[in-house]
This record gives structure tokens, sequence and C-alpha cells, in this order.
């Protein structure tokens, strides 16, 4: 039932005579969200909720057109703000309206709307905008890889700037349709559910969706020749892995490896809870690089990641980070740890479960192999600097932190909060600190101290993670550790555990 608001007449004239909001509320959105590691990526001023992407590319060439729609919402009064974008554009709108903009800086694209934009309004931006992927470069690195026969986005922290305009953080995520004209022939791989597939004229469409909030370094693109594989899980989700077909050697153990992902996430819902996203797999393209990526609903893989055989320990790592790193992404950079460690510990428990080693022999070996003088302890995973961002410390003395809590607080309450963790968070944002009183809550422990001890003290804790002597602080009198042999032997699984070594070795951004 509508109602008619009747204003007398008194106050219908008062608000007639009430003064707008002048131009001096208005002020630009920041040029950066405000992390602590890297100031310039993403903007203030506003928040998003969808990318709608159409675009389409010419692998001979690497000219990428685009055009991108953007739906927003001000969360403030807006006289300008900023998009993340390399490419060159050449139109924007705002709410369908012809709006000035101006390139600065190495990927800032300034927009001026034609009306200021008041807090809490629904906006509407759409760009145009076209260039070569590979010709875009900050500081002479690059997040966009060219192929034998096309062109892949996958990098970290930051990749959205070389194919789409964005507000470029996790902190601000959004869910995404990414509609990709290729060449006959060619295949175009993003993230979520392929929803429809059309050729015309030449060209063929490929129409992804991911209808989960995502960060936008999570987003990827990849086009080329593909060899593309599809099932169904149990559970009715759809999977699509992908491997470029001139992977040459690296081919059979690729696929030995990417096509037992259901297996994988089946077995990490025991562990971290219910598979968050709509959609698995991944892709193998042909690039050079060495690492891997979680980008969202389908891991990116380097083909060097299976030059030593399969090696189902890196798709344990890459399926863990779709909880802890996608569902759940860090607040600000310095919180990798929350990715990291997890996805490390993962492959662990994987190895725990193959009968390879258990956790407790993984921290014993990593613990006892790392003498104190070893730069590896002056790292510290809870906040370890934008140089130290993806070194192995963050890996291996991040899992180290969680066994040492596994066994502070057993093994119930610790598997209780893996599962919670996720849940508690699910799609959104959160830091270490967060952790730290979650795992508080679900234990009823202080927690403060251990975390402490492995996540934040530049030093080898006097005791190693082990249940006698759970987190004795750097330097002090403790509890003898269990003994451990002067040649610490590595258990079964360290070698290829080792091997995901430089899985984020994101050639050294």
């Amino acid at each position: 039932m509508h109602r008619r608001l009747i204003v007398p007449s008194a106050l219908a004239a008062s608000l007639l005579l009430a003064i707008p909001a002048s131009a001096a509320d208005y002020v630009p959105g920041a040029p950066g969200i405000g992390d602590s590691y890297y100031p310039a990526s993403g903007n203030g001023g506003y928040d998003v909720s969808h990318y709608d992407l159409r675009l389409k590319y010419q692998p001979a060439t690497d000219l990428l057109e685009g055009t991108a729609t953007i739906l927003a919402r001000t969360t403030q009064n807006l006289s300008r703000f900023n998009l993340d974008l390399g490419l060159k554009a050449g139109e924007v709108r705002v709410d369908g309206r012809l709006a000035k903009f101006t390139a600065t800086g190495d990927h800032e694209l300034e927009i001026v709307p034609a009306v200021p934009l008041p807090k809490n309004k629904q906006v509407t931006v759409v760009v145009r905008y076209a260039g070569k992927p590979s010709e875009f470069k900050v500081d002479g690195w690059s997040a966009w890889h060219r192929t034998p026969d096309g062109g892949v986005a996958a990098q970290e922290p930051d990749s959205a700037a070389w194919w789409f305009p964005s507000n470029d953080h996790p902190r601000d995520k959004a869910t995404f349709d990414v509609s990709v004209s290729v060449p006959d022939g060619t295949q175009a791989i993003s993230n979520g559910v392929l929803q429809s597939q059309s050729s015309r004229l030449g060209w063929t469409r490929f129409n992804w969706r991911s209808d989960k909030p995502q960060a936008t370094y999570l987003a990827t693109l990849a086009v080329g020749r593909f060899d593309i594989t599809t099932d169904t899980t149990a559970n009715g989700l759809p999977v699509l892995n992908a491997y470029s077909k001139d992977l040459g050697g690296n081919a059979g153990a690729a696929r030995a490896s990417i096509e037992r992902t259901a297996e994988v996430a089946e077995w990490l819902e025991g562990v971290f809870g219910p598979y968050p996203f709509n959609a698995l797999g991944g892709y193998v393209p042909n690039v050079t690089s060495g690492y891997a990526l979680e980008t969202q609903t389908r891991p990116f893989y380097s083909p060097r990641q299976f030059a030593n055989g399969a090696n189902v320990s890196v798709v344990v790592h890459e399926l863990a980070h779709q909880w802890y790193g996608d569902s759940v992404s860090v607040r600000d950079w310095k919180d990798i740890w929350v990715n990291e460690g997890f996805a490390r510990y993962g492959q662990w428990l994987w190895s725990e479960k193959e009968g390879e080693g258990t956790a407790q022999e993984l921290a014993d070996y990593v613990y006892a192999v790392r003498t104190a003088e070893d730069p590896f302890w002056t790292v510290r995973p809870g906040d370890p600097g934008p140089d130290n961002q993806f070194h192995v410390a963050v890996y291996d003395r991040g899992a180290l932190a969680l066994q040492a809590l596994r066994n502070e607080i057993g093994d119930e309450d610790f598997f209780a909060v893996l599962k919670g963790w996720p849940q508690r968070f699910a799609h959104g944002n959160a830091g270490v600190a967060d952790f730290v009183r979650y795992a508080e809550q679900v234990s009823g422990k202080p927690l403060a101290a251990l975390f402490d001890t492995w996540l934040y003290q530049p030093a080898k804790p006097a005791s190693g993670p082990s249940p006698a002597a759970a987190a004795a602080p750097a330097g002090a009198d403790a509890a003898p550790a269990r003994t451990i042999r002067s040649k610490p032997v590595p258990p079964k699984s360290w070698k290829k555990i080792a091997a995901t070594d430089t899985v984020h070795a994101h050639e050294d951004h």
C-alpha cells in the first residue's frame, strides 16, 4: 500500500528555501585505499559491487579493446574519483553523462563527473578503453604474460590494471561478468562458470560469471589454444581445467596434478568447511614464469611447477587459498600470513593424510634445519614488510605458528578454528589480529604470547612447536624440545612441498 505524504504549507515553504550542499562539501576521493604496504593501490570514496567487462582480444597483435561497466556506491560526497587502469581510456560516462578524465601516475584514471556525487549514491561508471597490455609496465614490471598463442593476466598483489579499470585492492571485492570475444579456434578462460559461448563472423565470444565477491587481483583472463576437460562434482559444482596445447614435456605431469582438483577440494572441505564458490578448476598456459596463483575458482599454474613431475601439493596450496585468501581476503597486505601460512599448512595436512610425514614431523624438520643465525628467523610473518611479503618464512614459519597453536589448544579446538574462521568472515576481509581473537574465543585460552613468538619476534624461538614446549618466547628459558637428530631427515613429502617455495615468487615485484 502506498501512503501519500502531505506536507504542511509552512514546512513546504521552508523546504523550498533550503540551501543545497555547497560545492565545498564535495571533495576528491583518495588516490589510494590506505594500504600500509602499497599506498597507491586502490582508491577511496566509493565501493564497487559489480564489474561487467565486455572485451575483444586479438592474440596476433596483443590488442585488447574493452567496455567496463562498474556498479558502485559512493562512501562520501565526491567531486572526483580515481580508477586503476594502465591502458588508454577513450570515453568515460558516469550515470550516463560524459565525464572528464585524465590519466596520471602509473595507473591512475582521474574522473570528474558532470555532476558531483552525493554520499550513498548508487553510481554506474562506463569506461571504454584499448591498448596492448604487454606494453604497460610499472617500474619495468608487468602482470601480463604474452604466450605463443595469446596472453594471460595473473599476478599478485595486482594485475587488474593491465586489462580492466577497477578499485584495485582486496578490500573492495565485487562480483564479475566477463565476456570475451576472440578469433575462432581460440579460447578465453576466466573465473567462475561459463554461462554461454557463441560464434559469429570469425569470432567466438565466451561469457563467464563469478557470482561471489572477488578481489580484483583474483580476477584472471587467459586467451590461447587450450585442451579443456570438464566434469561435475558429487555436489553438482562444475569443474573446468584448461591446458595449453604446447606444454611439451610438462603436459602429462600438469594434467596428473590438476585433474585431481575435485578430489583435493572435497578433502579440503573436511578441513576448512564447505567450498565457498560456484565453480572449480585450474589452468596451465604456456608461460615462462615459475609461480602459481589462487585466482578465484580457477587457479593459475605455470608449467615449471610440474617440471619435475606431478605435484598435487601445489594444487592443495592454491585450492586452500579459496578459503584462506579468496573467500576471506586480507584487509591490508601486511596480513599476508592469513593467506600463505594457512595454504602451506594445508600442504602439511595433505602430507599427513597421504602418510608422507605428519604436520608435527614437518614442523620439527623446519625448526631443526634452520639455525638460529639463519635470516629466515628475522622475517616476521605477521608483518613481514613489502620486500618480504612472499618470503619462504611467511610460508614455513607461518605454518610453524599454526602447529604451535594446534599443540597449545588441542586438535578439537584447532580444527574448529580452521573450519569456523572461513565461515565467520566469508566473502569479506580480515587480518592477523582478527584471527588471534577468534582463536582465543574458540579455545578460551590467551594466545597473544604464542602468536607474538611465532609471528612477530625476529629470532628463532627457544623451543620448537612441540606438544611438550608449546611456544616458549625467543631467548627465554623453556622446557627442552623433543630430541631431533643432529642431521635432520626430511619427511617424504618435503621435496614436493619445497618445490612449491616459488609458488608466489612473483618475478621480484
